[in-house]
């Protein structure tokens, strides 16, 4: 399992309700399609972290890079309900970082310590 987080801050105007509902359409939309294997969204707690963490943290399960790469490719898919589930999440983010994470060790890593 691969594990692609998203940091998100949201525009000024945004309501969190608002985004986490068009989250929740997106993330559900992609899971009934295949491409990703499930989803978990977070939001800060009593605005205690540091200056480097956003408010919300959006968790992307997928089996592997393939499934990522057919997520990805869905949204290159000209398709009005695509697009507008899209649009829907990312008119209301102001800026978002990314990342994409493994299980450590992995079983292949965990294998190659066994032989040593």
């Amino acid at each position: 399992m691969n594990l692609y987080t998203c940091s998100i801050d949201l525009k000024n105007d945004a309501k969190a309700i608002s985004f986490a509902h068009a989250v929740e359409q997106w993330m559900d939309h992609l899971m009934t399609k295949g491409v990703i294997h499930n989803w978990h969204l977070f939001r800060r707690k009593l605005n205690l972290a540091s200056d480097s963490h956003r408010d919300f943290l959006l968790h992307i399960q997928v089996e592997n890079l393939a499934q990522l790469d057919q997520a990805f490719r869905m949204l290159g898919e000209q398709d009005d309900h695509i697009e507008t589930l899209y649009r829907a999440v990312h008119e209301q983010i102001l800026q978002a970082d990314f990342g994409l994470y493994r299980p450590f060790p992995d079983p292949e890593r965990a294998e190659r310590m066994a032989l040593l």
